[in-house]
């Protein structure tokens, strides 16, 4: 599987993106996806995951309330959509996949992909 995440970019304190994750070479609908994001000078944390089919979500509780992940499997996309943007949000943010089973949420994740930066400006 192979997956390219996009939507990244300069926003403003308090703005908002979307993130985008494109899957090829497997079938989406067998996977659950994550999202990712490593900030400059610390270790890779979760922000967020959701199941194959869509109906269960996870956060990590630096974003909840604020992100919102979801996909559409007929477009093979995952979606991160970030609202209240902070400056302590700024990092490369990395889309994942894992076979069937979301849980735990935070860790087992096969495929990556390259990353896109975010940068909040305060």
């Amino acid at each position: 599987v192979q997956l390219q995440a996009s939507g990244g970019g300069l926003v403003q304190a308090g703005g908002s993106l979307r993130l985008s994750c494109a899957a090829s070479g497997g079938t989406f609908s067998n996977y659950a996806m994550g999202w990712f994001r490593q900030a400059p000078g610390k270790e890779r944390e979760f922000v967020a995951a959701i199941t194959w089919r869509g109906s269960t979500t996870s956060y990590s509780d630096s974003v909840r309330g604020r992100f919102a992940i979801s996909r559409d499997n007929a477009k093979n996309t995952v979606y991160l959509q970030m609202s209240g943007l902070k400056p302590e949000d700024t990092a490369v943010y990395y889309c994942a996949a894992k076979y069937r089973i979301m849980n735990p949420p935070e860790t087992g994740y096969t495929y990556w992909g390259q990353g896109t930066q975010v940068t909040v400006s305060s």
